[in-house]
């Protein structure tokens, strides 16, 4: 996988890294088998490689999609290590050809493949796991694309670089000394990120045995927040609405007594069970519109 994404010259990539006046003494020596037409590639370390896949929990359920795949180490580590499926793409085609030629030595590829094409024009719809290890810029481009076309509850990990505006779910940072060549400092921070489902807008929520209310909600990537209207019922407030994946939690509370609800979203659909004092607990459905 390559530091400075599919096209950025690592000059590019030193801009980012180290500001202004310090570029001409800190500028990293890149050793010349990594250069290439172009601008260099950076492979990124077993370690980090071994670490992504842990903290994504990769399995041989998951299909591993690599943006910006460079020498394909990500997936090809995936799907020999962690028996998974994978499909890597760069836009240098001769490491997408060094890549499937890797795969097939290995016995893997009928599980794998790489192709040369535009990260931002790649079907990602098929990915519970997407990695990636590029610039702010292609993290920002990135960002809606991802929100929008993965399903809820896949898996990103990113090495080193966030998507700002959308708030990671976990973060690990681990000394990688092989790393201080590159950019200066031997350490590595990942950041994880659960695709949620979207749940903004009215809902109707109707609880078996107790009645209708009515729900609209707000959502900001995985950060969820509303009202209630309990349809005739006053006092009535909604409280923690979380969203991890698929899956919902909120409360309502009604003067002194609390409903807690579990569920799962699936579209305009969602369903679950409302735990309602001394340990009673009854089955809700709600549906927008």
């Amino acid at each position: 996988m390559k530091l400075s994404g599919q096209w950025l010259a690592w000059a590019m990539a030193a801009i980012f890294l180290v500001p202004g006046a310090a570029l001409a003494q800190k500028q990293p020596k890149v050793p010349p088998e990594y250069e290439r037409e172009g601008g260099p590639y950076v492979p990124t370390p077993n370690v980090v490689v071994d670490q992504m896949l842990r903290m994504a929990n990769v399995t041989e359920r998951d299909h591993v999609i690599d943006l910006g795949s460079g020498d394909g180490v990500i997936v090809i580590t995936a799907a020999h290590q962690r028996k998974a499926s994978g499909y890597g793409v760069d836009i240098d085609e001769e490491l997408v050809r060094k890549s499937n030629e890797r795969a097939k030595n290995l016995g893997i590829e009928g599980r794998v493949r790489f192709e040369a094409r535009d990260i931002f024009k790649t079907d990602v719809s098929k990915a519970t796991v997407v990695t990636l290890y590029l610039l702010p810029e292609f993290m920002r481009r990135l960002r809606p694309k991802l929100f929008n076309e993965l399903r809820p509850g896949t898996r990103i990990v990113s090495h080193d670089y966030h998507f700002e505006q959308w708030q990671h779910d976990a973060e690990i940072g681990f000394d990688v000394p092989e790393k201080e060549f590159i950019s200066g400092v031997p350490r590595a921070t990942l950041y994880l990120w659960i695709v949620p489902a979207k749940v903004a807008g009215n809902w109707t929520l109707r609880i078996d045995g107790d009645g209708e209310y009515g729900l609209a909600l707000k959502q900001h990537y995985q950060n969820v927040e509303g009202a209630v209207d309990g349809r005739g019922r006053n006092g009535l407030t909604l409280m923690d609405p979380r969203i991890s994946g698929s899956d919902i939690t909120f409360a309502i509370l009604n003067g002194g007594n609390r409903m807690r609800f579990t569920g799962r979203v699936n579209g305009d659909r969602m369903e679950g069970s409302v735990a309602i004092g001394n340990g009673k607990s009854l089955r809700w459905q709600a549906v927008r519109g």
